[in-house]
């Protein structure tokens, strides 16, 4: 099942031995970019607000949330996360055929993404993760060495660690607490959209605000994010997606094994985060995702990679292989455009339209880069953020 050799373009930071990209790894980091878009443009656009500001989400709206939970919310970061970690080792490759130093580019590299994602997080959007993986690039140095059986055991703890945390916390919610009122709720809403509305300045001081306030449950979540790296570093040390031809038969037990269980746990998720239970719940239903979204991650994955690498996906294929080439660009570039259309950045929609309104604008948004992506890379060898972080690394011109 390889991939059309029209796919492995120049050397870049997912270079094989060869020299060569790994179409693989860009092709999922391309599908990646979808998920994330749909999750982050529901954040950014906010509940539907009726004109009184209480909430007004029609039943269509309401099971458009609750399939984005199910199938969609804590999927795709995770597999942002594993491919961070492969190509780490692609990187370190890369500097060791330069006869470079690789801790020096490495740290350069973290300090661009920390500076990138600083400006995007308290400027665009609140949700930002480049912060997040250059705090974890430090820890992924120091594992770099890892025994494989170690990073996977590591890998496993952490996601029971943070699942563990999240069912206590819920389960006490549920004990403990009043059923939640929807006046204040409703109070929150309006305060949000009154921020996210009003000028740049406001929405600046509402994400830094919004920062501040989850740092703790960051922290938590960074650490099955720093699970999916570490398992990302095994897989790339093993050179799992160089090639994936050759592990045809493990990928559909994969898919027929890890879909139902991630379905089953996407389910549940939604049944404690979208309805009909209460908010007190919501603790509970992230405990489920966080212990069963990576199978779902896992089966998306090979499940993609399975039908694009028959001859009738090829050219699918190459399209979502120029837009996981720009990827980074792409984040950017999806929240400037949501800044502009959601907040006091732009036009400040925020709370204007409900779920499916946004879901179409995203897809929209998804397919205008997928277009986009491969008149670029006819043009320039790099998108925009990817040049300034490669030249950040390079500590030279690219």
């Amino acid at each position: 099942m390889p991939f059309p050799p029209r796919l492995r373009t120049p050397a870049g930071t997912d270079a094989v031995p060869g020299g060569r990209r790994i179409p693989e790894v860009d092709v999922l980091r391309g599908f990646a970019l979808l998920g994330i878009l749909l999750v982050n443009a529901q954040a950014m656009a906010g509940p539907r607000l009726d004109p009184a500001g209480g909430p007004a989400a029609s039943r269509a709206d309401e099971v458009a949330a609750w399939l984005l939970t199910m199938l969609v919310s804590g999927k795709f970061y995770l597999l942002f996360a594993f491919l961070f970690g492969y190509c780490l080792t692609r990187q370190r490759l890369s500097a060791e055929r330069a006869g470079a130093p690789f801790a020096p580019r490495h740290l350069r590299r973290l300090c661009c993404l920390f500076a990138l994602g600083t400006v995007h997080g308290a400027v665009l959007f609140r949700g930002d993760i480049l912060v997040t993986y250059a705090v974890l690039s430090l820890v992924l140095y120091a594992a770099r060495d890892i025994a494989l059986r170690t990073a996977v055991r590591t890998a496993a703890g952490l996601v029971a660690v943070v699942a563990a945390f999240l069912l206590t916390w819920g389960l006490c919610t549920v004990a403990v607490a009043a059923p939640p009122d929807p006046r204040h709720a409703a109070a929150a809403t309006r305060a949000a959209a009154a921020a996210y509305q009003g000028e740049p300045a406001a929405v600046v001081l509402a994400n830094l605000r919004s920062l501040r306030d989850t740092l703790g449950w960051n922290v938590l979540y960074g650490a099955d994010v720093l699970a999916a790296c570490l398992l990302g570093v095994a897989a790339g040390r093993r050179r799992l997606l160089a090639g994936t031809g050759r592990h045809r038969a493990p990928m559909v037990r994969t898919v027929a094994c890890a879909l139902p269980l991630g379905l089953a746990g996407g389910v549940l998720t939604a049944i404690c985060r979208n309805g009909p239970l209460d908010a007190r719940w919501y603790d509970v239903g992230s405990a489920v995702g966080v212990l069963t979204a990576p199978a779902l991650t896992a089966a998306y994955a090979c499940g993609l990679l399975l039908l694009l690498g028959a001859r009738p996906g090829r050219r699918v294929a190459g399209v979502l292989a120029a837009a996981g080439r720009l990827s980074l660009t792409h984040y950017l570039t999806q929240s400037l455009v949501m800044a502009l259309v959601f907040t006091g950045h732009g036009l400040g929609w925020y709370g204007r339209h409900g779920t499916v309104a946004v879901l179409a604008g995203a897809l929209l948004l998804y397919a205008a880069q997928l277009s986009a992506g491969p008149w670029l890379l006819r043009r320039a060898r790099y998108g925009p953020a990817e040049w300034l972080l490669r030249a950040a690394t390079l500590a030279r011109r690219p």
